[in-house]
């Protein structure tokens, strides 16, 4: 049980790197509707599976977050003010110095 915890929140640690807004809450709710649908297993062996399955997502989201944050794109109006240093402006890093 300790297993699957760490990796729900794996997956959502992992889904918040992405640098875009839709990407990062699409990978949040996908780890969310999953997580919830087989909340009630009790099969060992299925859960076993649905264990490497998310082992595999968490693999590919993490290779996937390290290329969406190769490319620099403009904050959406929904994500509010910038709270990470590589998305702010000169004059905002200037303020936060």
């Amino acid at each position: 049980m300790a297993e699957v915890r760490s990796l729900y929140r794996s997956l959502l640690r992992t889904s918040s790197a992405f640098a875009s807004y839709n990407f990062r809450e699409y990978a949040k709710r996908r780890t969310r509707d999953a997580f919830r649908a087989n909340m009630s297993e009790s099969d060992p062996r299925r859960i076993q599976e649905l264990v490497q399955r998310g082992l595999k997502e968490l693999s590919m989201l993490r290779r996937q977050t390290v290329i969406s944050n190769f490319y620099q794109i403009d904050r959406l109006v929904v994500e509010g003010k910038a709270t990470h240093p590589h998305t702010l402006t000169q004059p905002q890093q200037k303020q936060l110095a």
